[in-house]
């Protein structure tokens, strides 16, 4: 298996540990930090790339980290016997460039450079756009001629599956979307909290869960004392952790806002199950690992109605799919006010969870797929 780092704690960590630990599977990664990454990784096999010397001579950030991760796994080739490699976040997909048998579980195509690349841009300073306008360039035709020769592609969403057929012409990607450990989430009652778990990133738009929550506030006239509890990891990286310090410094101007950064799995668990409802704020999010295990532990959920919340959320059934933060806002109103209906919406959740989202069902199109480009 191939995947660009396992640094952080994040929803495809989450995909490539389990797929890892079902099939005892070495990964290929570019960079591993055991102390910031799930640690049930420790008990794998994981092959780290070794950094060119020339590289660690530069500021640690997204340029070095492309140069890195986009050239290891261009160049590399794996010598060991294999039947297939199972490729996961870009840039490791370009292990494609000098072997065989590479089934790509696409998370998503490199957003920088294409469907974000304007929104990143715009956020580029003046001496920063022509290196990202030239980089992006290069990015794009070296993953074009990968793409296209690659043996077989899953996508972990219809949306996902969208933004191949767009950007590479290949339609003929699989839609499968990650499983989840239903058993592990419960619903534990409400104490009187929305909770939104994510890494913390401009994609994942925290602040804007903070603004919801602050025009709740404002609308909410109800007797209980509500809080926001964010929780997730941050990068090093310097534009994401310039982010979190963003999050950080709003938090403390709107209050009653708890900004958690890597809280244990048990803890992680504990919030999901005690919450009133879980936000989710991404726009055009790829899947969205958020609302399946809002929905696992029996908790309705308030997305943004774009992307692959559209294909989980059943909108007013097992949550509400909104338009913008202020419709975020009056639903979370809703919700505090009207508990009973919060709970059987999470019931309902739960049950479209264990019938459509188990790992069971995974497997049995993963090992379908795996199949189709193994070595005979």
């Amino acid at each position: 298996m191939t995947q660009s780092n396992l640094t952080v704690t994040g929803g495809a960590e989450r995909v490539v540990l389990k797929i890892a630990q079902h099939y005892d599977a070495t990964i290929y990664t570019g960079e591993y930090n055991k102390d910031t990454t799930l640690p049930e990784f420790e008990e794998l096999d994981i092959n780290v790339i070794k950094m060119n010397p020339l590289y660690r001579m530069l500021p640690y950030g997204r340029a070095v980290q492309g140069l890195h991760y986009g050239l290891g796994f261009y160049g590399m080739k794996i010598e060991e016997d294999y039947d297939v490699i199972n490729a996961h976040i870009a840039p490791s997909h370009w292990i494609k460039k000098n072997n065989e048998r590479v089934l790509w579980y696409c998370h998503t195509p490199l957003r920088e450079v294409w469907d974000l690349y304007k929104y990143r841009m715009k956020r580029k300073r003046l001496y920063q756009k022509p290196i990202h306008m030239a980089g992006a360039a290069v990015i794009r035709r070296i993953d074009k001629s990968i793409v296209k020769k690659m043996d077989g592609i899953i996508a972990n969403s219809a949306n996902t599956k969208g933004r191949i057929a767009k950007f590479f012409g290949r339609k003929d990607a699989t839609v499968l979307p990650s499983g989840i450990d239903y058993e592990r989430f419960s619903n534990r009652g409400d104490d009187h909290y929305f909770y939104y778990p994510a890494r913390y990133s401009q994609n994942k738009d925290q602040l804007s869960a903070i603004e919801a929550f602050a025009r709740f506030k404002h609308l909410y006239r109800g007797k209980k004392t509500y809080k926001l509890v964010l929780a997730g990891s941050v990068s090093k990286d310097r534009f994401l952790s310039e982010y979190y310090d963003r999050v950080v410094r709003k938090a403390k101007e709107v209050r009653d806002v708890m900004v958690l950064v890597n809280p244990p799995d048990d803890r992680w668990l504990d919030l999901y199950s005690r919450c009133t409802a879980v936000l989710h704020p991404p726009v055009d999010e790829d899947l969205g690992l958020v609302p399946l295990e809002s929905m696992a532990s029996g908790k309705p959920v308030i997305a943004i109605n774009l992307g692959g919340p559209k294909e989980t959320i059943l909108d007013n059934e097992t949550g509400f799919l909104v338009n913008n933060v202020p419709e975020m806002a009056k639903k979370m109103v809703y919700v505090a006010e009207h508990p009973s209906i919060a709970k059987e919406m999470g019931k309902r959740g739960s049950a479209r969870i264990k019938k459509h989202y188990s790992w069971d069902n995974f497997f049995n199109v993963m090992d379908r797929e795996l199949a189709k480009v193994a070595k005979k």
